[in-house]
C-alpha cells in the first residue's frame, strides 16, 4: 500500500509554530495548489484552488519558523493523515485531513541569509547514527549516482 503526497504550492499564511509540553516543536502550514482547467470545446479557462494543511515536526518546524513566510513557494512530500476529536465545549465531533510532511523545500528562488536555497528533509540528518539506511540502500543500485542531487532531473 502507498500513501504518498507531493505538493507544490504557495503558503497562504505565516506558519503556526508551537512547542508541546514535552518541548517538541510542531508547525502547521496552509498551502494552496491551483489547477488551471481549459475546456477546448467551449474555450473556457478556469482555475480551481485547493487548500492543504501541512504538519511539520521537530527540525522541519524550526526550518519553517526561520525561513518559510506567507507567499513562499514550497515543495512538500508526505502522507495523508486524518484525525477526529470531540470538542470539549460543545461535544461536537470534528474531523481534519492533513499532510504529514516527510520533506519540505523552499522553491521560487528565495534564498536564506547564507545565500543557499532552503531545504529540510525529514528523518535523521547527516552525522546522526541512524542516518543513511535508506540512502545507503539507494546507493547500492548499479548505475545510480551516489548523491541524489546528481540525478539529471
Amino acid at each position: 500500500m502507498v500513501n504518498k503526497v507531493i505538493l507544490i504550492g504557495n503558503v497562504g499564511a505565516e506558519p503556526e509554530v508551537r512547542a508541546l509540553e514535552t518541548g517538541i516543536k510542531m508547525a502547521r502550514l496552509r498551502i494552496a495548489t491551483t489547477e488551471r482547467i481549459y475546456n477546448s470545446s467551449t474555450g473556457e479557462k478556469r482555475e480551481h484552488t485547493e487548500w492543504h494543511t501541512v504538519v511539520l515536526w521537530r527540525g522541519q518546524a524550526d526550518f519553517a519558523e526561520k525561513y518559510i513566510r506567507k507567499g513562499s513557494q514550497v515543495y512538500v512530500e508526505g502522507k495523508i493523515r486524518s484525525r477526529e476529536w470531540t470538542e470539549e465545549a460543545t461535544g461536537n465531533k470534528r474531523y481534519a485531513i492533513e499532510i504529514l510532511a516527510d520533506e519540505i523545500r523552499l522553491l521560487g528562488g528565495q534564498r536564506r541569509n547564507d545565500g543557499n536555497y532552503g531545504e529540510h528533509r525529514g528523518g535523521p540528518q547527516p552525522g546522526h547514527p541512524a542516518y543513511g539506511s535508506r540512502q545507503e540502500a539507494q546507493n547500492t543500485v548499479p548505475g545510480l549516482p551516489k548523491d541524489a542531487d546528481d540525478l539529471p532531473f
